[in-house]
């Protein structure tokens, strides 16, 4: 029978003593986890390790004895260590010996059923790491699974070092430098308070903000990405501001993610603002933005002039190519009145929009998303305009095809069913047919312009928005914590051979495997706000082609027109 001991490194020189663990009879292992030194009172130990149980959970006892022939030890030591097994009744007991070589370990187990002898392999492990590691991919029940909760869940009983005071003298990792700082601490201390007012002061603004829940208001602002984004935020603020203690380490991951990407945000920001504001900057956006404004309404009157002309060689109906020309023409016309209207003041609103920065690189990101919404609008009504004509030509020919083919849609049954017409039906919907089939090339000609170009509106859009949900969604914290300690994040454990010799016990290394980046991403990724399009490319071409409506970074709960 195979017994594997795991054997903490930072009890490699620690004087002699009595072993505490863990011994976990599934798997036959044993987890040590300290050595307890003399002098002692076994009363005292008992209740210490009763204590323990009752906090942790997990039943703790001494395991054995623990002897560093290094150092000078005289017989009477070892009688002594010997008779320990009668006053800390374990089965199996262990006894383990260190030799002056500090090459070979000793170890035996006593006390097995049925008297077996036990294959000892002894494996060394890092205590701190694996304390403070978070096994991912772990079996259910498994032995390495049992051994990191053991390791894990003995947290208070790593608080007490060799050196304090006490009844009680340990050796485990913090013998080698206990981790301490008073500036951690104070922090700790503070974030109670600053956690309780910063929840106080988001129930002052959610109460404000209901206000605004009035039925159009909410309308409007759901189509806002910048209403979008602040309601996002609320949401990490009032995460970040719980006073309610991460119990587990999904919680507190996410909790840090949302704090360290929180803070990046704004700090790109203010980045962003300072730039703004040195060198002018955004007086030389304003004076820019108005010629832009009218060179794109110049290019889009003499793409209109050469569609009313015969474009490509095309020949279009003359009198609807008249009629859709003038009437866009027109809309054009009210986008430069527009834009003229509010020239005096565009300086003005990009300098308090340019203080948005300070809120993030995501809003700042979205204002700008918003205002290319609001300086294409006339492009989207183009769109909307064409594609609703173009969808109820298409309409129209598919009803009257199946006219010919004796069939009718049944919108009771959602299905089509056969129908007979009579001479006058037949003529009337023959006349209807040619006509819009002739109609078609100048309608459709439009609408593949204007989707064109509201499809490179949506292009600059998207590629706005998927940059902001990369700073929302990106677990910053998980990134670099698999980076500085990668330990932290486990996918699992390797072993490495380090003695082998006949009637010794074999000595492993165990080491720790981390968790992939890409799994990192997969495992922490932060929620978004946004939902992307599920339709395939082949249902996307079959909506351009009927002409219905596409919005394909629409937001979530929003319906299609």
């Amino acid at each position: 029978m195979a017994v594997k001991i795991f054997f903490p490194t930072s009890c490699s020189g620690a004087e002699n003593g009595l072993l505490i663990g863990r011994w976990m009879a599934d798997h036959q292992s044993v987890v040590v986890l300290a050595v307890l030194h003399f002098p002692f009172i076994p009363g005292y130990v008992k209740k210490y390790l009763a204590n323990l149980e009752q906090v942790t959970g997990l039943s703790l006892s001494v395991l054995g004895t623990w002897s560093n022939r290094k150092a000078e030890t005289d017989d009477k030591t070892e009688n002594f260590l010997s008779d320990l097994s009668s006053i800390f009744a374990h089965q199996p007991w262990l006894r383990m010996a260190r030799e002056a070589s500090n090459k070979f370990w000793d170890c035996a187990i006593d006390g097995l059923a049925d008297g077996e002898e036990a294959e000892i392999v002894l494996v060394y492990y890092d205590q701190q790491k694996v304390m403070l590691s978070e096994l991912h991919n772990k079996a259910e029940s498994s032995e390495i699974a049992g051994f990191f909760d053991t390791v894990a869940r003995n947290r208070p009983l790593f608080a007490m070092d060799k050196y304090d005071e006490g009844p009680i003298k340990l050796t485990h990792w913090q013998s080698e430098g206990v981790e301490a700082s008073i500036i951690v601490e104070l922090v700790k201390q503070a974030s109670v308070p600053m956690c309780a007012f910063l929840s106080f002061l988001l129930s002052v603004i959610t109460s404000i903000t209901r206000v605004l829940q009035v039925k159009p208001l909410s309308y409007l602002w759901s189509k806002l990405s910048t209403c979008e984004q602040l309601g996002k935020r609320l949401d990490s603020l009032r995460l970040i501001g719980s006073t309610e203690a991460a119990k587990d380490h999904t919680l507190f991951m996410r909790k840090a993610n949302t704090l360290v990407s929180l803070l990046l945000d704004v700090i790109l920001g203010i980045v962003l603002m300072s730039w703004l504001y040195q060198g002018n900057h955004i007086g030389q956006l304003a004076d820019k933005l108005l010629p832009v404004a009218d060179r794109v309404a110049v290019e889009l009157q003499g793409l209109l002039q050469w569609l009313m002309g015969a474009p490509a060689g095309l020949k279009m109906n003359r009198a609807l190519d008249e009629v859709l020309g003038r009437f866009f023409m027109y809309h054009i016309h009210l986008w430069i009145s527009y834009i003229r209207l509010m020239s005096p003041f565009i300086e003005v609103i990009l300098w308090y929009i340019g203080l948005s920065a300070c809120l993030g690189l995501s809003v700042a990101l979205s204002i700008l998303s918003d205002i290319i919404a609001l300086l294409t609008f006339h492009i989207y009504c183009f769109y909307v305009y064409g594609a609703r004509l173009y969808c109820l030509k298409m309409h129209g020919l598919s009803s009257l095809w199946r006219l010919f083919r004796g069939k009718k849609w049944n919108v009771l049954r959602q299905r089509v069913d056969s129908c007979s017409y009579d001479l006058d039906q037949l003529f009337l919907g023959t006349l209807l047919f040619t006509i819009l089939l002739f109609l078609l090339p100048t309608i459709a000609l439009y609408y593949l312009v204007f989707t064109l170009l509201r499809l490179l509106v949506v292009l600059v859009q998207g590629v706005i928005q998927m940059t902001t949900d990369l700073l929302n969604s990106v677990p910053v914290y998980a990134l670099v914590l698999r980076l500085c300690r990668p330990y932290r994040l486990a996918a699992g454990v390797k072993f490495r051979m380090l003695e082998q010799q006949t009637g010794k016990p074999l000595r492993l290394l165990m080491q720790i495997n981390s968790l992939p980046y890409g799994n990192v991403l997969q495992h922490y990724r932060l929620p978004s706000s946004r939902c992307y399009p599920k339709d395939s490319w082949g249902s996307l071409c079959k909506k351009l082609f009927i002409g219905e409506l596409i919005y394909p970074w629409r937001q979530k709960g929003d319906k299609q027109d």
